[in-house]
């Protein structure tokens, strides 16, 4: 009995293999089916909604295609435009940069402190800075390259859905149980979508209208990477906030780039840790380890974007294996549970 348990968990981890790798190879078409379902999670709530007030179901799907491809090219043009700018004044900012450590160095000694100042000029790549920033945005770039794809993807999704409720009924018909566990899946999963997209979009619009108080360049470009990189857990603020707080370094003075920190970590902190989870609840909770490790897999898998995915896909995982009581225990491990016997202890 136990060999063939062995050569079950054996089989399951070569199938998983297998799976991961073809995904990886396939990793350009997967990365536009994920992309095109998750967006199509978040827009399936506006259709019902619309839907609920009476409006015929054709011109619902209309304007819903058309909300999504206007906010999808009006967030293009913001990028773009911002980019271009931003890419020209970079070698200002990089003598400004270069000038501010001059400066320090200087002052260090003046007070005595000995300092390599070519070694210090050398060791940092001021290129490196804005470069790490300029390539990452590039990929969201080329990603958005194939939005053409995406929306088809979406509008093919949203126009089944209907009609695929009518099918699951029918596969369905004498198995309840297994309807109720699939509605509750599906349920947990735009539930999760609508509340992050919601956060996201929060957490950029106000840090964009803090930069524009803070009076520092591209504001809209910041608080879109922003919203952006609140999907990536932990390391996706501290990317975000980094171009925003070295252009406030060398283009406005040292209180006001610490002001502009402590901006940051209190917004992240109270939308991350404060708002979210009141909203998700507890039960659509992860790991930081299993975070750790799916942006990590994501990110090798399907590249870039992998990384802005790695939540959603663990996510859609967890609650697939929370609906099934068969599963439930992949689930809890998954979680991030506190019991009430262990709050109480």
């Amino acid at each position: 009995m136990d060999a063939i348990n062995i050569r079950h968990y054996f089989f399951y981890l070569a199938t998983l293999v297998v799976i991961i790798a073809g995904l990886k190879v396939a990793s350009e078409i997967v990365v536009i089916l994920f992309l095109a379902i998750f967006i199509s999670s978040i827009f399936s709530t506006l259709l019902r909604f619309l839907e609920k007030k009476h409006i015929p179901r054709v011109i619902s799907y209309v304007l819903v295609i058309c909300i999504f491809v206007l906010i999808s090219l009006l967030l293009g043009y913001i990028v773009n435009n911002s980019l271009k700018n931003f890419i020209e004044n970079i070698p200002q900012y990089e003598k400004q940069l270069q000038g501010l450590v001059v400066n320090t160095i200087a002052l260090g000694e003046s007070y005595g402190i000995a300092v390599d100042k070519k070694m210090i000029l050398d060791a940092l790549n001021f290129s490196s800075f804005f470069g790490f920033t300029t390539n990452i945005i590039g990929s969201i770039g080329t990603f958005l390259s194939k939005f053409l794809l995406i929306v088809i993807g979406v509008a093919f999704i949203l126009a089944e859905s209907k009609s695929f409720e009518k099918k699951l009924k029918v596969i369905f018909k004498q198995k309840r149980e297994e309807l109720e566990h699939f509605n509750q899946f599906s349920h947990n999963i735009q539930k999760y979508f609508l509340v992050k997209s919601t956060t996201s979009f929060l957490t950029g619009f106000i840090i964009a209208i803090g930069l524009i108080i803070f009076g520092v360049d591209y504001p809209v470009l910041w608080g879109v990477i922003a919203m952006l990189f609140n999907f990536v857990p932990v390391v996706g603020s501290i990317i975000a906030a980094i171009p925003a707080v070295l252009l406030s370094l060398v283009s406005l003075d040292l209180n006001t780039t610490i002001a502009l920190i402590v901006f940051y970590v209190t917004i992240n902190i109270s939308i991350s840790n404060i708002i979210e989870p009141k909203l998700m609840g507890k039960e659509l909770g992860l790991s930081p380890l299993v975070i750790f490790f799916s942006l990590i897999l994501w990110g090798w898998v399907l590249g870039i974007v992998g990384m802005f995915l790695a939540v959603p896909i663990t996510m859609t995982l967890k609650i697939a294996f929370s609906s099934n009581t068969s599963t439930q225990w992949i689930a809890v491990l998954m979680s991030d549970i506190t019991t009430k016997k262990e709050k109480k202890g």
